[in-house]
């Protein structure tokens, strides 16, 4: 686990930066629809929750594609 860290780090970051930001909005505008604080912060956790892991697969996903790119730039072979 800690290697699994260690050589994602700054995507766990990243990740869980823009978690803390999602929840924060997610729990606005649920508050704002319902009025209640508990309903909202439920609210909140679920579906950020599920979008971080997300984006974390989607910027892994992505990181590889731009190595890929690189490689093949070093390599004179058009992206």
């Amino acid at each position: 686990m800690t290697r699994f860290v260690r050589s994602n780090l700054p995507t766990l970051q990243k990740t869980a930066s823009y978690y803390l930001v999602h929840i924060s909005v997610a729990a606005m505008v649920a508050y704002a629809v319902t009025g209640d604080l508990l309903i909202s912060l439920t609210l909140s956790l679920l579906e950020p929750t599920v979008q971080a892991f997300a984006f974390f697969f989607h910027e892994k996903v992505w990181e590889r594609i731009n190595v890929r790119r690189a490689a093949r730039a070093l390599e004179g072979v058009p992206a």
